[in-house]
C-alpha cells in the first residue's frame, strides 16, 4: 500500500504540500477533550451533504490526527470521503499517505476513496493497483470496489473493459447491481451506442436481475436524441407492460423527442396523459412546449400552454420567458416581446443576458438600432452585464444602419470594458465595414487581428476577399487568395466563388477559368453558386462556347441556372447568334 501511495504522491505533492501545511498550523484540541464529544459532530457534519467547507474539513483532519489515543480508521474515512465529495482528489491521495505515516492502516472503503479519487484524475492505472491491494491484504473488493472502477472505465470511454470488468467479477462471484449496469448503459447512450445499450439491457432482463427505472429512463433519452421517437414509444409501451410506471423523466424525455420531429400534437397528449396518471408536469415540460410553437411560429399556441402552466399554478423560469420573447422576435413583433420582458419583471422573474440578446437581436435585424441600444444601456442599469454576443449583434446593427464609425467606437469599447472580441466580433465588424465600402477600415481591422493570432480564419479572408473585389481592388484580393496555403489555410468553395466573381468582373477570364478547373484538384469541389458565377462572367464578356460547356456540366451534376443567368440565356436564346445544337439545349433549360 505504502509503495503504491508513493508512487502516486510525486504527482501531487506541490499542490497537496501547501494546503496541508496552511492545515497544521491551525490549533490543535487540547489532548484532555472528551473524544466521543468531538468526534460524533465530526461523523454528523461529514456525513451531511451540506459538507461545501474544505477549510474546516482540513482543520477536522488535524484535529483528529492530534487527538490522543488516535481516531479510528471509519472517523478518518468520513472526513476523507467528505473532502472527495468536494473533488479535491489529490489532497485526499495525500491525507491518505499521512495517516498511515501516524501508523492507521486503511480499510475497504478507505481504499474506496482513493480508487474513486484516481478515477477522476484520470489515473485508473493507478486505481486497479489499489485494488490489487485490497486483494493482497486479504479484504474483500464490495460492490462499491466495483462500480467506481466501472464508473472509471466508462469516464475514460473504456466500456468494453467496463463490461469485461463486471464479467470477470461475477465469475468470482461478485454481483454487479443496478448502478452498475445503469453507469454502463449511460456510457453506451452517451457515446451514441443506444443500440449496444439495448442489447445489453436485454441481457439483463434475460437475468434475474432488477433494472431500476433510471435504466429505462437512460435507453428512452437516448432513443429520443437519436430520433428514433417510434421505438422509445414502443419502449414505454413495453415497459408498462411489465408493470414499470413512467415517471416525469420519461415523459419530459418523450415530449422533447415528439416535439423536435415535428410530433406537437402527440407531445401535448402525452402531457395530458401525465394528468391522467398523477404525474404532475414540471415547468420544464411546459418549457418544451412553449419553445416548441415559437420556434414553428405557432405563438397563439405557445401562449395558450404558458398560460396553462400559471393556472396549474406552475410559475414560469427565465427559460419560459426566453422562448416566448425569441418567438416574438422570430415573428418580428417586438412590441409583444418588450411586453413579455415587461410581465417577466413584474412577476419577480429577473431577465438574463440571453433575454435582452434576444431583444437586442430583434431590433438590430429591423434596424431599430435607437430601441437596441436603450436595451444595452438597461442591460447595465439592472446588473446584467453584456457578453460578447450582445456587443457583436450591435455592432453588427450599426453596419445595418451605415453607421460604421458607431461600430468601431462600440469594438473600442466593449474592449474597454473587459470583453474580449472573438472571432465572430471581427467577422462581423469586418464584414460590415466591407459592405458600407470601408475596405481601409476593414484591413486595419484585419492587421489588428494578425496581431492577436485570431485571424486564422477562412471565413476572415472570404470577408475581405469580397471587399477588396466589389472595390476594384483585385491586386490585394489576388495576393490574399494565393497566399492561403502559407498560412495554413485551405480555400473553401465560397473563397473560390469569391475570387471567380472578381476576376470575371474584371475580364480576366482565363485566370477565372484555371482557378474553376483546379477546384476538384484541391478537393473543394464547385457548387450551384460557383457554375452560375463562372457561366455569368463568361457569358457577360461574350464567351458563349465555354459558358455553355459549363452550363452542360453543371445541369449534368443536378445544379439549376440562377434568375440572372437564365434571363442572360434567354436574350441570347432570342438573338439567334448560336448555332441549332446550343438553341435546342437552351430551349430546353428556358
Amino acid at each position: 500500500m505504502g509503495t503504491l501511495l508513493r508512487s502516486s504522491r510525486t504527482c501531487f505533492r506541490s499542490y497537496c504540500c501547501s494546503t496541508l501545511t496552511a492545515a497544521s498550523a491551525k490549533k490543535t484540541p487540547n489532548h484532555n477533550h472528551n473524544q466521543n464529544q468531538f468526534l460524533k459532530p465530526v461523523r454528523d457534519h461529514c456525513k451531511s451533504r451540506s459538507c461545501r467547507n474544505f477549510d474546516h474539513a482540513l482543520d477536522l483532519f488535524d484535529k483528529m490526527l492530534h487527538t490522543r489515543p488516535l481516531p479510528s480508521i471509519a472517523n478518518f474515512n468520513h472526513v476523507l470521503g467528505g473532502i472527495a465529495r468536494m473533488k479535491h482528489y489529490p489532497v485526499v491521495i495525500s491525507l491518505i499517505k499521512r495517516i498511515e505515516s501516524f501508523g492507521i492502516s486503511p480499510d475497504v472503503y478507505t481504499l474506496n476513496i482513493l480508487i474513486n479519487c484516481f478515477c477522476h484524475l484520470n489515473c485508473l492505472d493507478y486505481g486497479f493497483s489499489v485494488l490489487a491491494t485490497i486483494l493482497k491484504l486479504g479484504y474483500h473488493p464490495d460492490f462499491i470496489t466495483l462500480n467506481t472502477l466501472v464508473k472509471g472505465l466508462c469516464l475514460q470511454g473504456n466500456i468494453a473493459g467496463a463490461v469485461k470488468l463486471v464479467e470477470e467479477m461475477e465469475k468470482k462471484g461478485y454481483q454487479p447491481d443496478a448502478f452498475t449496469c445503469g453507469t454502463i448503459l449511460n456510457a453506451l447512450c452517451k457515446i451514441g451506442k443506444t443500440d449496444m445499450a439495448l442489447v445489453l439491457l436485454r441481457k439483463l432482463e434475460e437475468g434475474d436481475f432488477e433494472l431500476k427505472l433510471g435504466a429505462y429512463n437512460t435507453i428512452i433519452d437516448s432513443l429520443c436524441k437519436d430520433r428514433l421517437v417510434n421505438e422509445a414509444l414502443n419502449f414505454l409501451n413495453e415497459m408498462m407492460s411489465k408493470g414499470i410506471q413512467p415517471d416525469l423523466i420519461i415523459y419530459n424525455s418523450l415530449i422533447r423527442g415528439l416535439c423536435n420531429c415535428g410530433r406537437w400534437r402527440e407531445a401535448n397528449t402525452l402531457v395530458n396523459e401525465m394528468a391522467q396518471r398523477k404525474i404532475v408536469p414540471s415547468v420544464r415540460t411546459f418549457n418544451i412546449l412553449v419553445d416548441t410553437f415559437c420556434k414553428e411560429g405557432m405563438l397563439i399556441e405557445a401562449k395558450k400552454v404558458f398560460d396553462k402552466m400559471i393556472q396549474r399554478g406552475i410559475e414560469p423560469d427565465v427559460v419560459s420567458y426566453n422562448s416566448l420573447i425569441d418567438g416574438y422576435c422570430l415573428q418580428n413583433k417586438l412590441n409583444n416581446a418588450i411586453k413579455a420582458l415587461n410581465v417577466m419583471v413584474e412577476r419577480g422573474c429577473s431577465p438574463d443576458v440571453f433575454s435582452y440578446n434576444t431583444l437586442i437581436n430583434g431590433f438590430c435585424k429591423n434596424k431599430k438600432i435607437y430601441e437596441a441600444m436603450n436595451l444595452f444601456n438597461e442591460m447595465s442599469n439592472k446588473g446584467v452585464t453584456p457578453d460578447v454576443v450582445t456587443y457583436n449583434t450591435l455592432i453588427g446593427g450599426f453596419c445595418r444602419v451605415e453607421r460604421h464609425k458607431a461600430a468601431l467606437e462600440l469594438f473600442h469599447k466593449m474592449q474597454a470594458c473587459g470583453q474580449l472580441p472573438d472571432p465572430q466580433s471581427y467577422a462581423v465588424l469586418l464584414d460590415g465595414l466591407c459592405k458600407n465600402g470601408q475596405v481601409v477600415e476593414a484591413i486595419k481591422v484585419f492587421l489588428e487581428m494578425e496581431d492577436k493570432t485570431l485571424g486564422n480564419s477562412i471565413v476572415i479572408y472570404n470577408i475581405l476577399i469580397d471587399g477588396l473585389c466589389n472595390v476594384g481592388n483585385l491586386k490585394v484580393a489576388r495576393e490574399l487568395f494565393y497566399s492561403l496555403p502559407a498560412k495554413g489555410l485551405q480555400p473553401n468553395v465560397r473563397t473560390y466563388t469569391i475570387m471567380l466573381k472578381g476576376l470575371c468582373k474584371e475580364g480576366l477570364l482565363e485566370e477565372a477559368s484555371e482557378i474553376f478547373e483546379k477546384m476538384d484538384e484541391s478537393g473543394c469541389s464547385p457548387d450551384d453558386r460557383t457554375y452560375n458565377t463562372i457561366i455569368q462572367g463568361l457569358l457577360q464578356h461574350n464567351e458563349t462556347s465555354k459558358a455553355i460547356k459549363y452550363l452542360e456540366i453543371m445541369v449534368d451534376k443536378g445544379f439549376s441556372a440562377n434568375a440572372t443567368v437564365a434571363n442572360m440565356l434567354f436574350d441570347l436564346l432570342s438573338s439567334n447568334q448560336v448555332d441549332k445544337n446550343i438553341q435546342e439545349f437552351l430551349q430546353k433549360l428556358v
